[in-house]
């Protein structure tokens, strides 16, 4: 287990790159997951890292477990390395890749298009 100053510093971190809300993680895990005929069950949308982070957005700071701390730091890092959060450009309209690139970071909780908290 990460000690206080860690555990805060990664806690803000974390809470600074996830900038959707629990139920917006919820809603866009279902949706995503939608096909035409099928819907999964609300806890089995999204992958297995969207769900981890949507337990995560759920839970206190001192109810983190060390697989917590471990998605944490993965999604930190993923999204610190996806996307300059600093000057992050706002994508075209119809732009392809961009739209796969938001769709993949909206999976981990991080929408470009959406201010950072």
């Amino acid at each position: 287990m990460a000690d206080a100053l860690e555990l805060d510093a990664l806690w803000e971190e974390f809470h600074r790159v996830v900038n959707m809300t629990s139920q917006e993680l919820a809603d866009w895990l279902r949706v995503r997951d939608a096909a035409e005929t099928t819907e999964p069950l609300p806890e089995e949308a999204g992958t297995p890292t969207g769900q981890h982070v949507l337990s995560v957005l759920r839970k206190r700071r001192t109810d983190l477990t060390d697989d917590d701390l471990r998605v944490m730091r993965e999604v930190v890092d993923t999204v610190t390395a996806r996307a300059d959060l600093e000057n992050e450009p706002v994508p075209e309209a119809g732009d392809a890749e961009e739209t796969r690139r938001r769709h993949r970071l909206m999976t981990l909780g991080h929408d470009p298009l959406k201010a950072a908290r």
